[in-house]
């Protein structure tokens, strides 16, 4: 069975969120768990009906192997699967367009921006809301925040670094991996590394937090894969859902949709900090006004 593609027709019943979950643990799952996720994708109509004991004879797969399935796609267990399978009827498909060869420019951009408008939308939708006001917690409280990342990621993070810097938060970014390390061990516990990476396998961003890790820095991950070794690392997870590519080629939206999530958890900063943070970003303002033409 091909890597699934929650932008076929045929999975139109399945439930968007699980959609999501299954292309972003797929890769991963195994074999059994694989026989699970076809049928499921096949057969959605049958899910709300449908007893473990009969999926799983149906599948060829265990009944621990269906549980264990719900698990992995964020449900307590197979009976809230169900339930998500039944009321998917009421909820709205987002449908992603491939870009072909064959399309005029106009076509191209309205459908980079709506591709890029749904990746926005699903992360929302996908987005474990504990886990975020833990991370907006910890940088608040955190003595130093470090960002890092690899290859265009590393924007991500520099713009990350620049925003809070400017409103006076001690923050800290490199660009040679390398150096990369060596700031992640001049942390301290209570200290926040936010790590960035798509795949979540990025070498030198997965060793900077361990790194940090050991000298009991708080591991803030984005990220595309909740399997990955990123996530697996991380203390707080934070997850995006972008899976659509352009002529087989990553996309932009990857990183807009990082670019957001920086955004909110520096515009919750400003908010817990108050006037003091404010007043910082005025002071950053006011000193560099003297490069506008």
């Amino acid at each position: 069975m091909a890597k699934m593609n929650p932008r076929e027709d045929a999975h139109s019943k399945v439930p968007h969120t699980c959609l999501l979950k299954i292309q972003s643990v797929y890769d991963v799952l195994k074999s059994a768990e694989r026989k699970a996720v076809e049928y499921i994708m096949t057969h959605p109509d049958e899910i709300p009906g449908i007893s473990i004991v009969d999926l799983a004879t149906r599948a060829g797969c265990s009944e621990a192997t269906i549980v264990r399935l719900s698990k992995r796609l964020g449900y307590e267990g197979f009976p809230e699967l169900k339930i998500d399978f039944a009321r998917s009827s009421e909820l709205p498909v987002f449908e992603y367009e491939s870009i072909s060869r064959d399309d005029e420019p106009h076509i191209v951009f309205r459908k980079v921006v709506e591709s890029t408008v749904s990746a926005l939308h699903d992360t929302v939708g996908i987005m474990d809301y504990e886990h975020y006001t833990a991370a907006v917690d910890a940088i608040v409280n955190a003595e130093t925040v470090m960002f890092c990342g690899l290859g265009d990621a590393m924007h991500v993070a520099l713009e990350a670094h620049q925003r809070f810097a400017r409103a006076g938060k001690r923050s800290v970014a490199a660009v040679d991996p390398d150096f990369q390390l060596i700031l992640a061990r001049q942390l301290k516990p209570g200290d926040v590394i936010v790590a960035i990476s798509h795949t979540g396998r990025s070498r030198t961003v997965v060793d900077t937090v361990k790194s940090a890790k050991e000298v009991g820095a708080t591991v803030i991950a984005i990220t595309n894969y909740p399997v990955s070794p990123l996530a697996k690392r991380a203390d707080i997870p934070l997850l995006t859902a972008v899976f659509t590519q352009y002529l087989t080629v990553e996309v932009m939206s990857k990183r807009v949709t990082e670019l957001c999530i920086i955004e909110s958890l520096y515009v919750n900063y400003l908010i817990k900090k108050g006037k003091p943070a404010i007043e910082r970003l005025k002071e950053s303002d006011r000193v560099v006004r003297i490069n506008k033409v």
